[in-house]
């Protein structure tokens, strides 16, 4: 929004979570949908994740570096066309890095040497049940890119999937980073904002790049460490 009566500003939800509006120029959105497009072909490309109790995901998903199924780590695409999964490019890991940097501080960036991304779009339609980021070996901070529609990110405790929590719009080029007390807290999308995207853009529904340290550097391909997420 080009201007707006009370501007947003950098806000911490919780102690280690922040919300930095804007933090994405539109140029650098462009580049970064652009290599979302890419990513999202096949082979080991966009699909629907499905759990084990046979239900799917609302939004699909596409990841780099270490491929994510429920609830555990693989090289290859297991649940999908089996294909080696694509890597996690360097520039996308430096982008994580300086993240951590604007939303944390120096210090919290020293541990973060990002190798996973999960990429998640959205359509209208799309939701995302309340869960926790626990399969990988690392407490490293995850970090949020939005991009295109403007979607409402429900920001809880580290306990239970129930209040109290907190709801945060976040828009076309907002970062959110969560780490220390904060790293294992649930969050969910209950809503996303079709047509909110910048028209520039090109972008119908909405893209969440979320980059997280996997810890498995030791591990041979294969699953990871199990945990559960809605």
């Amino acid at each position: 929004m080009d201007a707006e009566l009370f501007p947003r500003r950098r806000a911490e939800i919780a102690p280690g979570a922040v919300h930095v509006p804007d933090w994405l120029d539109p140029a650098r959105q462009r580049e970064l949908l652009d290599a979302c497009r890419g990513w999202a072909r096949p082979p080991a490309g966009l699909r629907t994740v499905r759990t084990p109790g046979g239900g799917a995901m609302t939004a699909r998903q596409v990841c780099l570096g270490w491929h994510w199924y429920p609830y555990a780590y693989a090289r290859t695409v297991a649940d999908g066309d089996g294909a080696p999964v694509k890597p996690f490019p360097a520039w996308l890991g430096e982008l994580g890095r300086r993240a951590v940097r604007d939303a944390l501080g120096p210090q919290a960036a020293r541990q973060a040497t990002y190798d996973i991304a999960l990429i998640n779009f959205y359509d209208a339609d799309a939701r995302m049940g309340m869960h926790r980021d626990a399969d990988e070996k690392s407490a490293a901070p995850v970090v949020s890119l939005s991009l295109g529609d403007t979607c409402v990110f429900r920001f809880g405790n580290s306990d239970t999937r129930t209040r109290p929590w907190t709801d945060v719009e976040l828009r076309s080029g907002d970062l959110f980073v969560f780490g220390g007390p904060a790293r294992f807290a649930y969050h969910g999308v209950p809503r996303v904002h079709a047509g909110t995207a910048p028209g520039e853009l090109g972008l119908t529904g909405r893209l969440n790049v979320t980059l997280r340290v996997s810890g498995l550097e030791s591990v041979p391909p294969g699953p990871g460490r199990g945990g559960r997420r809605s």
